[in-house]
Order: C-alpha cells, then structure tokens, then sequence
C-alpha cells in the first residue's frame, strides 16, 4: 500500500514536471515564434494552469534579462559594377605614336594623355552616388550641398565647357555605313575591336573617330552595358568639328542620366564617368593635418595618380572615413583638396598652372609672379568659420584675384585676364585656334600661324590670289572645297561646294575665329552661253572647313552650267573692303 503510494506521487511529480517543461516551452515558442503543441495545456486544472503560467512569466523575464541582446550582422556592402575603366584607357594610351597624339589634341582631348590613375576606389565611388542628388544635380557631403556644373567637369577633366550641344540622335540612315564599318549590333560597338583599330599606326579620321568611341565609352560615358553605344557614331560624323562641342555638359548629363537608371533599378551596372565623381570630391574636400598647399595642376585628372590617390586613401581612413573632411568653398577644384583642415584663420597661397604651356617666359605683373606658366598670389588673413569637419561659406572680398594666361596662350594670346572672366575672354579671343583645311593634316594653331603652317608645307594644295583682283577657277566633279591664300597677308579663305538635287552651292568663308568681327566682300559668277549667274555677299568666319550647309548666302549653280568634262568652271572675287561699290 505504501509502495503504491509512494509510485503514484513519483508519478505526479514527473508528470508536473514534464507539463512546467512543456509550458515553459511553449511560452518560449509563442515569444520566438516557434509552434509548440497545447494539448497539455488543456489537460490542466485552472489553479495548475495559474501557477505553471507565473512560472513561466519568472523562466522568461528571467532569460530576457542575462541573454545578451543579438547583434545584427553588417550589412554587406554592395558590390560596384561600372565599366568606367581608366586602366584600361592608359595601356592603349601609352601605345599612341606622337602623330595619333598630335590628332588627339586637334579634337580638343589632350587632356585626357595627362590620364594618371588605373583604378576606381570603389568604397568611394559607392559612397558619393549615395551622396549624388541626381535632380539637384550636387553631391551633399559634408554637411552641404554643393553643385555640380559643366565647368566643374572643364576644371577636373580638361574638357570644353562651351560650344555646340552634343547630339546624340537621328536618323539611321546617316549613319548606316559607318555601323557597318564598325560592326555596330543592336547592343553596341565592341570595345576589343576599337582597341585592334587603335593599335594599327595611322593618325587619320578612322583613328579620330575609334578613339573618340573607345574614350566614351571606357571613360568618359560608359553604359551599364560592356560595348560602346553606337548612338555616338551621330556626332562622329565630321571628325572636323568634334572640338566645336560642349563636352563638359555631354559628360554630366550622361553620368546624371546613368545614375538616375541605377537608382531606378532599370541597370544593374552604374554607367557615366566615375571618375570624375571620385576626382571632384578629393578636389572639393580637404583632410588630413595642416600643410603647405602645392601648386594646383589644371587640369586636375593630371594631378592624380595611384601613388597621391592611396595617401589620400589613407588620409581619409585617419580622419575617420568619407565625408569627414572640410569643403573647399573657394575656387572648388583647384588643388583645394590636399589641404588640411583649418580651424584658424590663415594665409593660403594658391598656385594655378595653366593647361599645356611650358617655358613661359618670366613675367611680373601688379605683384603677380608668373614663373614657368604657373601663377602665384598670396591672399592673406583669409576670414573662414565653421566647426569642425565642415566649413561655412562666407562672402570674401578679394582685392587681388587670381589671374591667368588666356587658354590659347600657346596660339599667341598674351592676354592675362581674372580667372573668374578668362571663359568670357576665350569666347572672344582673336587667338583661338584654327584647324588646317587639308584633310589628314593635324596641325591647329592661330590665323596667323595657320597661315604660316600652309605657306610652308600646302603650298601646292591651293590657289594664291590678289585682293581685288578676278580670279578664274575651276572645281573638279570630286572636289567639295579649294584653299584660296591670299598674297598680301596670308589670310585663308575657303571656295565650298555642296550638291543639291538641281545642281552646286558655292560660297565663300573664311578661315578665322567665329568670334572675328572682320568681313570680306566676295564675288563669284558662273557663265553659260549668253546666260550669267552672280552672287555678292559677305564672308563668314569659321575656324575650318564648312561641311553640310552652313545658314550663309550661296549661289546654286544648276547642273546644266557644268562644262562637257562634269566640271564647274567660275570666275571670283575678293575685295579687302568692306565697301561694295560698283560693279
């Protein structure tokens, strides 16, 4: 009786137990989700189910207070995708014979020789499209918000910042031929093909163009995707204006366009220029302890190679990562960006050195040194404010600004003009270069050294004339343009042809910058039998060939007015006045 006694409390015991057990695991469930089974719950009284349920209150708060809180795992960076490849762009860079330099320069992309740097830092490129204000068209670091403009992109990249609009569209039809010699699909242009036509020795249009391509599309304003957009073959059509266009503005609304598609998830690749984005923020933002500021290099991509880039890196992983330096509100882009953080008023000696002068002469100016091309103005007692980490913009009142060399010092300008007006100055600038009509020719240069490169090494490509003076002249069934010099002062004057369904367009430009105010009186006739056509008008200045059909006056010379051989037979005129006078 006792044994029986003492079995069935054994088993009450165990049984209890097994339910405190069983609820607490269930309480346990419930909280973390689990699913646990409450059948034994449902065999317990009301007084048993109170009691188990206090203790399983006590087990759990017991275990929320001596658990240590999870820590959630970082999140995992996102991985970059871009095609924008600097390396590669240097290897074929340094393979280029000095004439394919010399092309390179003619287009306006000089600059881009200067390329130093290999690699993207892809921690920091992430980081700043994070930062990138796609709408606003600014990066905001810092603690501000600073803009970005097509000039910005002439400061870092050494490209125009003025000029035509780059259009990148119209019809197939014009540029059939050319998707055929490029092997254009409907996904691009390959990228290893240009590279094949690059490595082969010539400097002519072919290479301009497969240069251009290849530029855009590994740097400049890559895709998300790995060949090159045929779209750009639409503005590669007359390799003779490509240095007439607005490539700065080109350059940032492709990465503005690009940027935005990554953010809508439309590409899973980040296309357009990060190394611009990467370059402008070490230009904008200053670290690391107070130095002496070395001189600025314009463009500022010739300024940057693997070497400044790693202890720039370092510097920034000192200051305690992206984004913890100090902005640069004066001059953004200068060499601005290896400054050390000030929190003192101080003097800041800021050096500039003008794009692709070398041995300029040694020149003093209104207190202004100028040694070797670079110029060099103390601006003392600065005033600045702003904690730590970011500066605040104050107005500043300078009462000697910074001054430069004209860009087209090398063509002859030895105008030194502020900084802030020096674009104004260039628009005008009777110095800006002109390209030598002669196809495969590179040579670029002022009128007057124009003039002089085509006495010495065309002489035989054109006709020399007297002002005036008739002048009988005969264009073959070929021939769209012939180079006429005059004998007084060398000045360069273009006869164009165009063709039209009915016959010939001829005209009469001159070879000068737009921006020349000087006209010349022109006449041309063209003589069939007793039948006589005529036109007298002005000259326009352009600083090259004329292709298509410039907004100008032309005669239109019906086919029936060819000679028996196709060809077009005219008598012209040039007078040195403006003064129309009789005829």
């Amino acid at each position: 009786m006792n044994k029986s006694i003492a079995s069935q409390k054994a088993v009450e015991q165990r049984r209890r137990r097994s339910m405190m057990g069983h609820l607490v695991q269930h309480a346990l469930g419930c909280i973390l989700g689990h699913k646990s089974c409450l059948r034994c719950v449902e065999l317990m009284s009301p007084e048993d189910k109170a009691k188990y349920t206090n203790r399983a209150r006590e087990v759990w708060d017991k275990y929320l207070s001596t658990t240590p809180a999870r820590v959630p795992k970082p999140r995992r960076q996102t991985k970059l995708v871009t095609r924008c490849s600097p390396g590669r762009l240097l290897n074929v860079l340094q393979r280029l014979t000095p004439d394919q330099k010399a092309a390179v320069k003619s287009m306006g992309f000089g600059s881009i020789l200067n390329l130093r740097c290999r690699t993207l830092r892809r921690s920091l490129c992430l980081w700043l499209l994070e930062k990138f204000n796609t709408v606003r068209r600014s990066l905001e670091i810092c603690g501000e918000r600073i803009p970005l403009t097509p000039r910005d992109v002439e400061l870092v990249m050494g490209l125009a910042s003025n000029g035509k609009d780059v259009v990148n569209s119209g019809p197939d039809e014009l540029i059939a031929e050319l998707r055929k010699k490029y092997n254009a699909t409907n996904r691009g242009i390959s990228v290893r093909l240009l590279e094949e036509r690059l490595a082969v020795p010539e400097a002519g249009d072919d290479f301009k163009r497969s240069f251009l391509l290849y530029v855009l599309g590994t740097l400049l304003c890559p895709t998300a995707r790995l060949d090159v957009s045929p779209s750009f073959l639409h503005f590669l059509t007359n390799m003779d204006v490509v240095h007439q266009y607005n490539w700065g503005k080109f350059l940032l609304d492709r990465l503005v366009r690009e940027v935005a598609r990554y953010r809508q998830g439309k590409q899973r690749a980040v296309g357009g220029c990060l190394l611009f984005l990467q370059l402008f923020y070490y230009e904008s933002v200053a670290v690391g302890e107070p130095s002496e500021l070395f001189p600025a290099i314009f463009p500022c991509l010739a300024a940057w190679g693997e070497e400044e880039i790693s202890e720039r890196e370092k510097q920034e992983r000192e200051l305690g990562g992206y984004g913890c330096g100090e902005v640069v509100c004066k001059e953004r882009g200068l060499g601005m960006g290896m400054l050390g953080c000030r929190t003192q008023p101080d003097s800041i000696h800021l050096a500039i050195i003008p794009p692709e002068i070398e041995d300029y002469p040694l020149l003093e100016q209104d207190g202004v040194d100028q040694v070797n091309g670079g110029m060099i103005t103390a601006e003392e007692n600065m005033p600045m404010s702003g904690s730590e980490g970011n500066a605040v913009c104050v107005d500043i009142e300078i009462a000697d600004p910074v001054r430069a060399p004209c860009r087209n010092a090398q063509y002859g300008c030895a105008e030194i003009v502020d900084y802030t007006k020096r674009k104004e100055h260039e628009e005008i600038c009777l110095c800006a270069p002109c390209a030598c009509p002669i196809r495969k020719c590179h040579f670029v240069g002022s009128s007057t050294q124009l003039s002089e490169h085509f006495s010495s090494k065309h002489w035989d490509s054109g006709r020399r004339f007297q002002y005036n003076s008739p002048l009988p002249v005969t264009l073959n069934k070929n021939e769209t343009f012939l180079v006429l010099q005059a004998e007084k002062d060398g000045i360069l004057f273009l006869l164009n042809k165009g063709t039209e369904s009915i016959g010939h367009t001829v005209m009469i430009t001159c070879i000068s910058p737009s921006s020349s105010k000087e006209q010349y009186l022109y006449d041309i006739v063209s003589e069939r039998g007793n039948s006589c056509l005529r036109l007298k008008s002005y000259t326009n200045n352009y600083p090259g060939r004329v292709e298509g059909s410039p907004p100008v006056d032309f005669l239109l010379v019906p086919f029936g007015f060819l000679n028996p051989t196709g060809k077009l037979d005219l008598e012209m005129c040039i007078w040195n006045s403006t003064d129309i006078g009789a005829d």
